[in-house]
C-alpha cells in the first residue's frame, strides 16, 4: 500500500512519453489515488466495524488487485486516472482493516505494540522503498509493471486470508447513516483536494474555497455525529487529549517524511544528475531508518514512557531535517544518508507509538473507525507536507529564479519558474555558456529553497515534539489497559 504512494514518481517520465497526458491529466494520475484514499479511510473503517474487518479486507484486496491490473494495461490517460481512483477506493478498505484486526487479535498491550511495530515498519519502510522498487522495475520493464507487482500479493491474501485471519466486528453497530457518510466523503475530499491544489498552483481562491468547504462540512459532520445515537464516527474519541495529540503527532511524522520524498528525487536526479534508480537508492537510508525505528519502539517502550519516546522520535526527525539543511549543489552523500536515516528513524519510532495510543484509546468495537482516523491523519500529513512546505519551497525557488533570470524571454522564465525540470528544459535551448550558467543558477535556487524548507520543517517538528512530551509524558507502556 505505502509503496504505491511513492512508486509512481519515478515512472512519470516513461508514462508521459507513452500515454501523452496533458499537464492537468498528469496531475490527476499522480494525485487521485491519495485523494480517494484519504477521503474514504474513515468511512471504510466504520464500515469494517459493521460488516466485519476481515470481510472488508478481502473485498478490498480483490478491488485493489483488479484496479492494479487495469492501471498496468491502461491505454489512455483517462483509463489510468479511473484505475488510480479504483486503487484509492480499494486501498481505503485495506488500510483500516489491517490495523483494526491487529487491535482485536492482540489483547495484551506488549504483544499489540510489537505487532503494530511490524505494521508501522512495513508502512514507513514501504514509502521509502517506493522509489527504489520503481527504479529497479523500470530498469528492466515498462511503466505498467510498477502496478503489476500488487496483483500476486492480493491473490495470496485472497487465498490465505479466510484461513489465517479471524473475523471481528461490532456486535451492535446500529443503523448506518448515509447522510453522514456522504457528508464525510465530501468534506475530506474537498479538504485534501484544496491542499493538493495549493501545492500545485499556490494559495489562490480556488484552494481556499475547497479548504473552506472541507472545514465547514467537517464541522457540520461533527455536530451531526454528536446528536446521533449510533454515530458513523465516534467523535468523542477526540475528547481524550492523548488520542488527539497522538493523531497530531501522526500527521507531523508523515508531514516530515513526505516532504523529504517530494524534494529529494528532484534534487538527486536534476541537481546531482543521478538516474532514477540511483535516486531511489539515495532514499534507502530513510526506509532503513523507518524500519529500525519501528522495530525498536516496543523494546524501548518497556523502559521509557511512551510520551517521552514520541517526543524523542519527533526530535530525531527534526535533527534529520537540520542535517539535510546543510546540503549544497555538490554531492554530499554522507550528509544526505545521515539526515535521511534520522528522519526515517524518528518517524518510524513516533508512528508506531502514536498508532498504539490511538488504537489502545479506542474501545475494541470501534477499532476500525479509530484506525481509519489514524490513517486519514497519515494522508492529511502527506498532503499538508506538500501543500505547506512544498509551497513554501516553491515560492522561494520562484522568487530566486525571477530575480536571477535577467535577459531571458518571459516565456522561458515562466517555464523555468514552474519546476526545476522545466528550467533544465529551458536551458537546453540556450547557447552552451549561457546554458551552463543558467543551470547553475536554477540548481542553486532549488537547493537553497529546499534547505530553507528543511529548516522550517525542523522547527515545526520540534514544537510538535514538545507538545507530545507535555501531554503524553505520564503514559507508560506497562500501564496501558488492554
Amino acid at each position: 500500500m505505502s509503496i504505491d504512494l511513492t512508486v509512481l514518481a519515478v515512472a512519470v517520465p516513461e508514462l508521459s512519453e507513452d500515454l501523452a497526458p496533458s499537464a492537468s491529466q498528469l496531475l490527476w494520475i499522480v494525485d487521485i489515488y491519495g485523494i480517494f484514499l484519504a477521503g474514504l479511510l474513515i468511512l471504510m473503517g466504520s464500515l469494517g466495524d459493521r460488516i466485519g474487518r476481515r470481510r472488508l479486507l478481502l473485498i478490498g484486496s480483490l478491488l485493489f488487485g483488479a484496479a492494479s491490473a487495469i492501471a498496468a494495461f491502461s491505454t489512455s490517460p483517462e483509463m489510468l486516472i479511473a484505475a488510480r481512483a479504483l486503487l484509492g477506493i480499494g486501498g481505503a478498505t485495506l488500510m483500516p482493516s489491517t490495523l483494526s484486526l491487529i487491535r482485536n487479535i492482540f489483547a495484551d498491550p506488549d504483544q499489540r505494540r510489537r505487532a503494530i511495530s511490524v505494521w508501522a515498519a512495513a508502512f514507513a519502510g514501504g514509502a521509502g522503498l517506493g522509489p527504489v522498487v520503481g527504479g529497479a522495475i523500470l530498469e528492466h520493464f515498462e511503466w505498467g509493471a510498477v502496478f503489476l507487482i500488487n496483483v500476486p500479493l492480493m491473490i495470496v491474501l485472497l487465498i490465505a486470508g479466510p484461513f489465517l485471519i479471524p473475523e471481528s466486528k461490532d456486535s451492535r453497530p446500529g443503523r448506518f447513516d448515509l447522510a453522514s457518510a456522504a457528508l464525510l466523503i465530501v468534506s475530506v475530499l474537498a479538504f485534501v483536494y484544496g491542499l493538493k491544489h495549493a501545492a500545485e498552483y499556490e494559495w489562490g481562491w480556488s484552494a481556499i474555497a475547497f479548504l473552506a468547504i472541507g472545514i465547514l462540512g467537517g464541522t457540520w459532520f461533527t455536530f451531526r455525529q454528536r446528536r446521533l445515537a449510533n454515530p458513523l464516527v465516534d467523535v468523542t474519541l477526540f475528547r481524550s487529549l492523548p488520542f488527539s495529540v497522538a493523531v497530531l503527532a501522526n500527521i507531523a511524522g508523515v508531514f516530515a517524511l513526505v516532504t523529504v520524498l517530494y524534494f529529494f528525487p528532484q534534487y538527486i536526479q536534476l541537481v546531482l544528475e543521478k538516474t532514477p534508480l540511483q535516486a531511489g537508492l539515495w532514499a534507502l537510508p530513510i526506509a532503513f531508518g523507518a524500519i529500525l525505528g519501528a522495530i525498536l519502539a516496543p523494546i524501548l517502550a518497556r523502559k521509557i514512557p511512551i510520551g517521552w519516546l514520541i517526543g524523542i522520535g519527533l526530535f530525531i526527525a527534526a535533527a534529520g531535517y537540520a542535517v539535510l539543511a546543510g546540503l549544497g549543489v555538490d554531492e554530499m552523500m554522507a550528509l544526505a544518508f545521515t539526515g535521511g536515516a534520522l528522519i526515517g528513524g524518528g518517524v518510524g519510532l513516533t508512528d508506531t507509538l502514536t498508532n498504539d495510543v490511538i488504537i489502545a484509546t479506542a474501545p475494541p468495537n470501534r477499532a476500525a473507525a479509530a484506525a481509519g482516523i489514524s490513517e486519514t491523519a497519515y494522508e492529511l500529513g502527506g498532503a499538508m507536507g506538500i501543500a505547506i512546505l512544498g509551497s513554501f519551497g516553491t515560492s522561494i525557488y520562484r522568487d530566486r529564479v525571477e530575480s536571477s533570470a535577467v535577459g531571458l524571454p518571459e516565456e522561458a522564465v515562466d517555464a523555468a519558474k514552474e519546476t526545476l525540470g522545466g528550467a533544465h528544459m529551458v536551458a537546453g535551448e540556450l547557447p552552451g555558456e549561457a546554458a551552463r550558467g543558467f543551470i547553475a543558477m536554477v540548481n542553486d535556487a532549488f537547493t537553497t529553497a529546499m534547505t530553507d524548507t528543511f529548516i522550517v520543517g525542523s522547527a515545526i517538528l520540534a514544537v510538535t515534539a514538545i507538545t507530545a512530551v507535555l501531554v503524553l509524558r505520564t503514559r507508560r507502556a506497562r500501564k496501558d489497559a488492554p
